[in-house]
């Protein structure tokens, strides 16, 4: 299993796209830096009486949408590469059980958006709590520091799932293009379908899609689901999502 990790890290670091990746997610971080020092320069400039029509100057409104589709990106490409380029061949070749090649994929594709989620939502983070300073609501995202470490773990959380589900879809589609059109229906397309739907079945469902589980997770202000059914409902993801890959990789030809 070790050698299937490393194998699989491999081919991760080794092609360009996920350095073009890397690069957009450190763009997307620089302009949600300049969007809140914008919003902070207009707050400090209006009448108390404007003031309580602006929003929170948390850059994660504008930036976790675009580092959500990122790392859904990086999860399907790392396995759809394989397949438009026939290397899943020698991939199958040299491990026959086809399982442990899924879980090597798993265990490369969370760790390393892991690290990736919990290095750019605590840099947000960080990068918020300096600009807004001691400035009161609306323009203070949070209350306390530890809101916002809940919210920075549950957009981790939320992220590595979303990466998950892309490696998944992958391995089910076996092409870039419906891996990346399927995920930008449930990132993009679904959230905004479900709003025309009556109550209560509007908020129900958007608050079960990956765009609004972080939100969710962390208990914050107007979520529809408690934290713990909002664990349920990223795990079923998860399993899910798992069983297909698994099911389709083990029984269809390479």
């Amino acid at each position: 299993m070790n050698d299937v990790i490393a194998s699989e890290w491999l081919k991760v670091r080794s092609v360009r796209s996920t350095y073009w990746l890397l690069a957009a997610v450190a763009g997307a971080l620089v302009l949600g830096t300049v969007v809140s020092v914008l919003m902070v320069a207009d707050w400090d400039a209006s009448a108390a009486a404007e003031r309580e029509r602006f929003a929170s100057a948390d850059m994660a409104v504008l930036v976790l949408p675009f580092l959500q589709f990122c790392v859904a990106v990086f999860g399907g490409l790392t396995v759809t590469s394989e397949y438009t380029t026939g290397s899943i061949l020698s991939t199958l070749a040299a491990v026959p059980r086809r399982g442990r090649v899924l879980l090597g994929k798993v265990v490369v594709v969370g760790t390393a958006t892991m690290l990736l989620a919990l290095a750019t939502t605590f840099l947000m983070l960080a990068v918020v709590s300096v600009v807004v300073g001691d400035r009161p609501s609306p323009i203070a995202p949070w209350e306390s520091m530890s809101e916002g470490v809940g919210s920075a773990l549950a957009a981790v959380a939320v992220l590595v799932v979303t990466a998950h589900v892309a490696l998944c879809l992958g391995v089910a589609i076996r092409a870039s293009a419906g891996t990346l059109v399927t995920m930008t229906v449930l990132l993009f397309v679904l959230p905004v379908a479900f709003t025309f739907l009556p109550e209560p079945w509007n908020l129900r469902l958007v608050s079960g899609t990956l765009p609004a589980l972080p939100s969710q997770l962390a208990g914050s202000p107007g979520a529809v689901f408690s934290p713990g059914v909002a664990a349920v409902v990223l795990a079923a993801y998860v399993v899910l999502s798992s069983g297909i890959a698994y099911w389709v990789l083990t029984r269809r030809d390479a």
